[in-house]
C-alpha cells in the first residue's frame, strides 16, 4: 500500500504510539508532502499498516481535528483542514476576563513571541467550572499553557484558587506551565511566572507618591466588595498597611455613590472605570479643584487616563506579555515579579 504519509513508529521509545503517529503527519505537512485539502489514509489502514491498534489510530486522529489539522467528512474521509500550525509552539491562553488590560498582555505577548507560535485564546469568567473544562479538554493537545489565575468564591469575592484547581494545574508538566499575572505559591517546581505582588505593589507605589499624598488629610478606597470580576484582597491589604504606616486616615468604600460627599483634603483611589467616571464627574460638578483640594489615583493606566490627566498606579502590561514571551523563547524557568508604577499626572 503507498502511503501520501510516512508514518514513524519506533516501538522502543517510551513516546505514546499516538502521539508519534501526530507527529509523523505533522512532520509531512511542515515538509510539503501534505498540502491542504489533500485526503490521508483511513484510521484501519494506518492500523493495518503500522501494525496498531484502531483505537491508537484513533485517539491520534482525534487529536489532530481537536487542534484543526485534519477535518473528517463522513462517507469520504480525513483531509488536511491548515497548514499554519505546523512546525509552531502551540500555547493556549487562558485569560480570567475580557478586558483592554488583559488584552495587552496578550498582544504583547503574541508580538514577542514571534511567528513561530500559534496562541489559541479562551476566556473563562473566573468561572472555576468552565476553567477545568477547559484545562480538561485541551491537556497533553498544547506545548505551553499560559494561565491568568483569577477564580471568583459563591460570594462573589476573589481567590487565586481552588482544590480544584489546583488539582487540575498540577496535571499539567511543569516544563509546559506558564503563570501570569497572579502568582501561585503551591507550585513548587522551576516554572515560569510573571506576576503583580498586589499587596507590595500597591504599599511601595503609594510609597512613592508620598510626597503629593501628604497634601492630603485622608485616603479613600473605592474597592468593590464583590464583583462579576473581583479584584485580589491583597490589595486592600496594602492599602491598609500603607495608611497605618505613614498614619494617614482612611476609609473603604464599596463604589462611588450617587451624591457623595465630597470635601476638601480627600485623595480617592479608583480600582475600576465606572467608578472613575462617576467620580471624575461629581468633582467637575462640585467646587472643588482636582490635583489641590481632592485628589484622583486611578488604579492601572489607560491612553485615556494620561489624556485626562489622571494619576494612576498600575502595573505594566505590555513589559508582563514581553517577559513571559522572551522567557519561554530562551527557556528560562524563574518566577519575576512585574514592575509596578506610581505616575504623576498632577490630580493629587
Amino acid at each position: 500500500m503507498e502511503f501520501s504519509v510516512s508514518i514513524q513508529i519506533d516501538h522502543d521509545s517510551r513516546k505514546p504510539k499516538y502521539k508519534q503517529i501526530v507527529d509523523s503527519i505533522i512532520a509531512d505537512i511542515s515538509k510539503g508532502n501534505l498540502k491542504m485539502g489533500q485526503k490521508i489514509p483511513s484510521i484501519n489502514e494506518i492500523s493495518e499498516e503500522c501494525y496498531l491498534s484502531r483505537d491508537t489510530v484513533e485517539k491520534a486522529y482525534n487529536q489532530l481535528k481537536e487542534r484543526k489539522i485534519i477535518v473528517s467528512v463522513k462517507g469520504k474521509g480525513f483531509y488536511v483542514a491548515k497548514t499554519d500550525l505546523i512546525n509552531k509552539v502551540n500555547i493556549l491562553f487562558l485569560v480570567n476576563k475580557l478586558s483592554s488590560y488583559k488584552m495587552s498582555i496578550y498582544n504583547a505577548f503574541l508580538n514577542a513571541i514571534g511567528t513561530n507560535a500559534h496562541l489559541d485564546l479562551h476566556i473563562y469568567h473566573c468561572d472555576e467550572t468552565l476553567f477545568l473544562s477547559l484545562i480538561d479538554k485541551h491537556l497533553g493537545h498544547y506545548d505551553y499553557y499560559a494561565i491568568m489565575p483569577h477564580f471568583k468564591n459563591d460570594t462573589l469575592q476573589h481567590i487565586s484558587f481552588t482544590d480544584r484547581v489546583e488539582q487540575a494545574i498540577n496535571k499539567i508538566p511543569k516544563d509546559k506551565l506558564v503563570i501570569m499575572d497572579n502568582k501561585l505559591n503551591f507550585v513548587k517546581e522551576d516554572i515560569v511566572q510573571v506576576y503583580q505582588d498586589f499587596e507590595n505593589d500597591i504599599f511601595e507605589a503609594l510609597a512613592d507618591g508620598i510626597e503629593r499624598l501628604r497634601h492630603y488629610q485622608k485616603l479613600i478606597l473605592v474597592y468593590p466588595e464583590k464583583s462579576v470580576y473581583p479584584y485580589p484582597r491583597r490589595i486592600l491589604h496594602g492599602f491598609r498597611r500603607f495608611c497605618a504606616t505613614h498614619s494617614f486616615d482612611f476609609e473603604i468604600l464599596n463604589e462611588i455613590y450617587d451624591s457623595m460627599e465630597l470635601q476638601k483634603g480627600d485623595t480617592y483611589i479608583t480600582i475600576t472605570e465606572t467608578d472613575l467616571v462617576d467620580l471624575v464627574k461629581q468633582v467637575r460638578e462640585s467646587s472643588l479643584i482636582l490635583g489641590k483640594e481632592i485628589g484622583i489615583i486611578s488604579y492601572n493606566d489607560t491612553p485615556l487616563k494620561e489624556l485626562l490627566g489622571i494619576t494612576v498606579i498600575g502595573t505594566d502590561f505590555k513589559k508582563m506579555g514581553e517577559t513571559t514571551a522572551q522567557m519561554i523563547l530562551e527557556n528560562r524557568k524563574e518566577q519575576i515579579r512585574n514592575n509596578f508604577r506610581f505616575i504623576d499626572r498632577k490630580s493629587i
